[in-house]
This record gives structure tokens, C-alpha cells and sequence, in this order.
């Protein structure tokens, strides 16, 4: 195949996303007010967009940052690690990797007045769609909608009656003013996702609005051909490195704080706390390493216009998988290590295990994904969709 063209690393980073200080620092000072409002403000998914997140994997033809996804992705562990609810609707700006999956002219519609569209949605369960002469009528209520709460865009998992080969399901696109906003996500951990219920009720959407998730895109760059559904694993299970940096970031802060009030030495002197804290380090940087050279590993095989082999695929879900676990056993131990500090429902590290607790459970990176990636690695069949 021939060559094709890839941003050089170092300018795609220089020029994807600077995140400003002053932002991070008010994301991390808002995190009780996400958590308690259920979803973000409409000022922080507007500054999201400002900053570039949904245009960032965007393609340039359509004004886009078409970056690389090793950057997208740190872009989403550095907000993770102000917040992990913010971290989890940023990453949804991996929804243009969807959408390519739709007709061109489709995406020149969507696309029209700018690349900073926001989509987002539910999957799962597909609703039986009714094929009329006019397009798919479609009702229904969808779990799990995070960031829907600020999109233009929503889309639904459909069945269509009779439909061949369907062993991915298939979504429906349309304005967010066609769907409904539940508000019912009371959960433990990432709390402000806004992961309401979606409720859609006789909206007509036409077939060329319709993709298969996990089909070929209709875009043809190195990008576009990176395996999409291993970076939708990807998106969310570097939220998990964020959280997890953030408690023990905020352990080793307390360790080396005021003592103990029944006089023990500081958390800093004892020499379980240094073992602890010491493997938690070498474990978080070491699924992390693995995570990001499985990145660069599949995309400097895209650039040089080959596709990514069915193995660097696997591996890209098997480090999403680790890295997932690993934040959440990193944060457990920081949590561990707190004593009772840390078992007020307000604390940092109560509000970290928790949100790491919830990537980790998230159905792209549980337990069956596991046995997926072994599958792949033994050379035997994968589930519809893995890697």
C-alpha cells in the first residue's frame, strides 16, 4: 500500500489541546458540584468545546485536528486527573470515529457549520426500528447516555427487522432536540457523567443518518483506519490513569502532612506506607507505559499505510483492560493507606476509588475482556466486535 501521511508527533501534541491551569484548577474545585448536580454544567462542556475536544480526531477536511489518538488520549488522562466525570465526557470527542461510519454526504451535513460538534448516546439495548417509505421510525429508552446532557447530537441503538449481518448494532443519529433527558443516574462513582436514561418517542430518522458501530468509516486516513473500537476502550479506560494518578498524588500529599492523632509517626515514616506507596508507582507507570506503546505500536503501522494486524488490535483492548484494573487497585491502596481520614464520603480519595472503581466496570473493560484478548492471543475466534 502507499504511504500516508501522518502528523509529525511532536507538532500533532504541540498543536492538539493546552489545557490552562487556571481551567484544571477550577475543575478540581467544582468536582462536589458535578458530583452533586449528576452531570456538568453547561459552562464546562462549553469550554471543553472551546478548548478543542470534540474536534480534535475530527478530520481536517472538515476543520478538524485529525491528531493522533496516543494524543487525544493524553489530553483525556490530564482532564481525568482534575476530574474524572469531566475526563469521561471529554473523551466522547472519540464519537467523530463513529460518525465516519456514515454516508459522505451525511457528514458534510453534520459538519457544515464547524467541527466542534458534540455527540454522544446509548447503545444498548437496540430498539426494534419501523421502516416507513419516509425512514426509520424509532421509540425507545436507552441506559448509560453519558454526556448526552450537552450534546447536539444523540445517537440510539436499533434493530431493523430482516436486516443481514447483524452482528454489530447499528445507531441512529439525530438533533438532540429529538430525544429526552431522563435524570436518573445515582451511582458511586462518576457522578457527574450525566449517564441519564435517553427516551425518544416516534422521531423519524432518515437511513442514511443510520451506521453500523464498529464498521468501516468512509474516511480513508490513518486515523480513520485506527481500530475504533479498541480506541473506544481506550477513551475510557485512560480515565482510570488519571484518577488513579490523582490519589496518589494525594496520598503521598497526606503521608508527608501532620501525624497521626494517636501519636504514631507521620504516614510518610512508616516503612509500609514507602512499600506500598512505592509498588503502587511502579505499577500504575508500568500499565501505563504498556498502554501507550500499544498506541504508538498500531499507529506507526497505520502511517506507514498498513492496517493495524488483528494482534496489535488485541493488545490495544488488553492494555485498556490492565491499565483500567490497575487504577483501580492503585486507588484502593492510596484509599488503604488513609486510614480513617479517608472514609468521610467528602474526601478525595473516597471520591477517586470510586470513580476508578467505575471505569474499571465499564463492559468494554471488564472481566470478559480478559478472555477475549486471550482468545485473540491463542489464535481463536473473538466475540462480534473484539478487538
Amino acid at each position: 500500500m502507499n504511504q500516508m501521511k501522518c502528523l509529525d508527533p511532536a507538532t500533532a501534541e504541540a498543536d492538539l489541546i493546552a489545557l490552562p491551569d487556571d481551567f484544571l484548577a477550577d475543575v478540581r474545585s467544582r468536582r462536589a458540584e458535578f458530583a452533586k448536580l449528576g452531570q456538568l454544567p453547561r459552562d464546562v462542556v462549553e469550554r471543553l468545546r472551546e478548548l478543542g475536544v470534540y474536534r480534535a480526531l475530527v478530520a481536517r477536511r472538515y476543520g478538524g485536528m485529525e491528531a493522533s489518538p496516543g494524543a487525544f488520549l493524553k489530553v483525556i488522562e490530564k482532564l481525568s486527573q482534575a476530574d474524572g466525570s469531566v475526563g469521561w465526557v471529554a473523551s466522547f470527542g472519540v464519537s467523530s470515529m463513529y460518525l465516519a461510519a456514515l454516508p459522505a454526504a451525511t457528514l458534510d451535513t453534520i459538519y457544515a457549520e464547524g467541527p466542534d460538534v458534540i455527540f454522544a448516546g446509548a447503545l444498548f439495548p437496540p430498539q426494534a426500528a419501523k421502516q416507513t417509505p419516509d425512514g426509520l421510525r424509532i421509540s425507545g429508552r436507552w441506559p448509560f447516555g453519558s454526556g448526552s446532557t450537552g450534546a447536539d447530537l444523540i445517537g440510539v441503538g436499533i434493530k431493523v427487522a430482516d436486516e443481514a449481518g447483524a452482528g454489530l448494532p447499528r445507531m441512529a443519529v439525530m438533533p438532540a432536540d429529538k430525544a429526552r433527558i431522563e435524570p436518573n443516574w445515582d451511582v458511586i462513582g462518576l457522578r457527574g457523567t450525566g449517564s441519564h436514561d435517553i427516551v425518544v418517542d416516534e422521531a423519524l430518522v432518515a437511513e442514511d443518518w443510520t451506521f453500523v458501530r464498529g464498521s468501516a468509516p468512509n474516511l480513508d486516513t490513518p486515523l480513520y483506519r485506527y481500530p475504533a473500537m479498541a480506541l473506544a476502550a481506550q477513551v475510557l479506560a485512560v480515565v482510570g490513569i488519571g484518577v488513579a494518578r490523582a490519589a496518589l498524588d494525594e496520598i503521598a500529599g497526606m503521608a508527608a502532612g501532620r501525624g497521626s492523632i494517636t501519636g504514631a509517626p507521620k504516614l510518610a515514616e512508616r516503612a509500609y506506607v514507602q512499600s506500598e506507596i512505592a509498588k503502587a508507582e511502579a505499577s500504575l507507570r508500568s500499565a501505563r507505559a504498556f498502554f501507550y506503546e500499544a498506541t504508538e505500536d498500531a499507529w506507526a503501522t497505520l502511517c506507514t499505510g498498513e492496517d493495524a494486524s488483528r494482534e496489535q488490535a488485541m493488545r490495544l483492548r488488553l492494555a485498556s483492560s490492565h491499565v483500567a484494573r490497575t487504577g483501580c487497585d492503585v486507588a484502593q491502596m492510596a484509599l488503604r493507606l488513609s486510614g480513617t481520614a479517608g472514609i468521610y464520603s467528602d474526601h478525595p480519595l473516597a471520591a477517586y476509588l470510586h470513580d476508578a472503581t467505575v471505569v474499571a466496570q465499564h463492559a468494554f473493560l471488564s472481566e470478559g475482556t480478559w478472555q477475549s484478548a486471550g482468545r485473540v492471543a491463542l489464535g481463536l475466534d473473538a466475540p462480534a466486535g473484539y478487538p
